[in-house]
């Protein structure tokens, strides 16, 4: 556990800490919805841009905001297939990617890097900006949660009642799709779809209310996070897979716990 209060490590366990919180509970919103396959056609978007933006010499963050921006502007294109538009961005993602690593400077390096997770290098401006898409996402949550709460158990109210239910629905997609890009420069594209789907998938089997099921998705987040985090640097190991492995067993062993019961 020393590993965890590490000087050297401050920054990327703090910025790993936040991406632990906050995906886990948009996971929930996304379950909920019925879109927790957006996150990884999201995920996928925002690395191809990550890696163009490499070959292009742009920022990260500048790079990632834009995968944001894009990958919002494709769900919503393909809002009507559902599903199979999810799949489509993740399977057009991927090709760019794999495409321009294959194409540019240091692209498999880089293309590895997004796939692996790389949480030990993060940079202090990483942290600042998750930080800060973080804030805003939790300050304008419980805004969010009446609204999306309300659109998937009475549908019709939005219709009925003439609200501009667009604005909510979309000012949601972009923060997901801004902290999954995020995210994805952090600890990979595996590790954070990882944590967009396990802990509410576990979250939404052992929990009573609703209350109940957003404590548990972010318990688990949390606790596999700090386990990989010393698991990968103890080990010498990629960051994402090992976190991807934690997720895994923590789910595993939550459902077992809950079979016994």
């Amino acid at each position: 556990m020393a590993l965890l209060f590490d000087p050297l490590f401050r920054i990327p366990l703090a910025a790993g800490l936040v991406v632990a919180l906050l995906l886990p509970l948009l996971g929930c919103y996304l379950r909920l919805r019925d879109e927790w396959l957006a996150a990884l056609g999201l995920a996928h978007v925002a690395a191809a841009c990550h890696l163009l933006g490499a070959a292009l010499h742009l920022p990260l963050l500048a790079s990632g905001a834009g995968g944001a921006l894009l990958a919002v502007v494709l769900k919503q294109v393909l809002q009507r297939e559902g599903n199979g538009g999810y799949a489509l961005m993740m399977l057009a993602g991927w090709t760019v990617l794999y495409l321009a690593a294959a194409n540019t400077a240091l692209g498999e390096s880089l293309s590895h890097a997004l796939s692996d997770g790389q949480l030990y290098f993060a940079t202090a401006p990483q942290l600042v900006a998750l930080l800060v898409a973080g804030g805003f996402t939790l300050a304008l949550l419980p805004w969010w949660n009446r609204r999306l709460l309300r659109a998937r158990f009475f549908p019709a109210h939005e219709a009925a009642n003439r609200l501009p239910a667009w604005r909510w629905h979309l000012g949601f997609d972009l923060a997901v799709a801004l902290l999954l890009a995020l995210a994805t420069g952090t600890i990979g594209l595996m590790g954070a779809f990882a944590l967009v789907f396990l802990p509410p998938w576990l979250a939404f089997r052992l929990a009573s209310h609703w209350k109940a099921a957003l404590a548990i998705a972010m318990a688990a987040g949390v606790a596999a996070y700090a386990a990989a985090f010393v698991l990968a640097l103890k080990y010498d190991q990629p960051f994402g897979p090992v976190l991807v492995a934690v997720l895994l067993a923590v789910a595993a062993l939550g459902l077992l716990r809950r079979a016994h019961h």
